[in-house]
């Protein structure tokens, strides 16, 4: 019987070699009975007494033994599973090895070692090139930090939905473990959102941030912030994911005219027109038709579907026509000019007098009247001085001398 890197061996010496007082001889031995099992094409008698003699080392009491015999056997496809699957529950060093390379371990196997063993076994069984759904969430039932950074971390293993969902609620608080939740191309956008939020508590939160904006002016500007960021995560094609999203947003009260608002302003069309559909329960390419070139009447009777009341109504219409005709995803001057024009507006159908209904509405359009308009701005005066003639001035008659008012000044 020839083996490489030992030769011929008699089955006397082997017999020899394998009863030896000294681990070190019996390893050898083991790995002589391993490998020659694997490339054994002669008799079926030899090749039960080889099955045999290697299924005896896993008795053996000596863990350099049971090693040698794993490390024979860890890679090949024709490895004996029943002596990899005990193997892969031997001691940590030998198990782990098993579990990460042996390709003969079934999936089915994996479940049952990963439901009885250590964060070990499951960062092993983690570093195997494929594995199965099933073997997932028995791994993300331990919840360990380590074993579900090392799962989100695989991108190529499609996680499912509610998984995904399940671990984003698990560790939303733990910032490093958002950050590898957000790296994942297939998390869903109710768990980007959830991880969103929890972003601007911590933002909120953090002393360095507290110190250096007022405390009404931050919680504006995180709350603008998180409104963007909520409306920008439906883009592309309405999906039943997009769906998904927007129902929980609504189940939750979040869902409000702010965001309606905001999503139109910012030019979240895709936002904007499957909220109102998921409301009005209309397809979404039906909805976005009215919503693109629907008449005063269409606009209304679709926002009558919504649930929406009168002025509210009316104030969404106007948003819409406004917004027909402008760019207002890239262009803020666009934006300042919708919201300004839909505040004329609203003062001017009320006469002044903004229903109790609208009163938020219209505090809030307020504020971004402001905001947009110091975003559009910015720049727009050291562009003209950097472009004016050298002789042109500014002309003034004088500065007012009075402090009394404002002591500050």
């Amino acid at each position: 019987m020839l083996f490489k890197g030992v030769g011929v061996l008699g089955f006397h010496e082997y017999h020899t070699l394998s009863q030896s007082a000294h681990s070190e001889q019996r390893g050898q031995a083991a790995r002589i009975a391993a490998r020659a099992y694997l490339e054994h094409m002669g008799p079926t008698d030899e090749q039960a007494a080889l099955y045999a003699a290697v299924l005896s080392f896993l008795d053996d009491s000596s863990v350099k033994v049971r090693a040698a015999l794993a490390y024979e056997l860890l890679r090949s496809p024709n490895a004996p599973r029943p002596v990899m699957f005990a193997l892969a529950q031997d001691e940590p060093i030998i198990a782990a090895a098993v579990v990460q390379f042996s390709p003969v371990l079934l999936d089915s196997d994996l479940v049952a070692l990963a439901r009885k063993g250590t964060d070990k076994i499951a960062e092993a069984i983690l570093a195997r090139p494929h594995i199965g759904q099933r073997v997932c969430h028995i791994l993300v039932q331990e919840q360990s930090r380590t074993v579900d950074e090392m799962l989100l971390q695989r991108h190529d293993i499609a996680l499912p939905y509610d998984m995904l969902i399940e671990l984003a609620d698990r560790w939303c608080d733990d910032a490093p473990m958002r950050g590898t939740l957000l790296n994942r191309p297939d998390l869903p956008i109710a768990a980007r959102f959830l991880l969103t939020e929890r972003i601007v508590d911590a933002l909120l939160g953090a002393r360095i941030v507290r110190g250096s904006i007022q405390k009404k002016r931050l919680n504006r500007l995180m709350r603008d912030q998180l409104d963007k960021a909520t409306t920008g995560l439906v883009a592309g094609d309405s999906t039943q994911e997009h769906f998904r999203y927007l129902d929980a947003l609504y189940q939750s009260d979040r869902l409000t005219p702010r965001l309606l608002i905001n999503s139109v302003v910012n030019g979240r069309l895709r936002f904007y027109v499957t909220a109102l559909a998921m409301l009005a329960e209309l397809p979404a390419n039906k909805t976005e038709g009215i919503l693109r070139a629907g008449t005063r009447r269409a606009l209304h009777a679709l926002f009558t579907r919504c649930g929406f009341e009168p002025s509210l109504r009316n104030l969404m219409a106007r948003l819409t026509i406004l917004a027909r005709d402008a760019y207002l995803e890239t262009d803020v001057a666009a934006r300042h000019f919708v919201v300004s024009q839909l505040i004329g507006v609203l003062i001017d159908d009320h006469d002044g007098d903004i229903p109790d209904s609208l009163d938020s509405v219209f505090a809030y359009l307020n504020e971004q009247n402001v905001s947009l308009a110091r975003e559009a701005a910015r720049g727009v005066m050291a562009s003209f001085c950097d472009e004016a003639d050298h002789s042109a001035s500014i002309h003034i008659s004088h500065l007012r001398d009075e402090r009394l008012a404002l002591p500050a000044a």
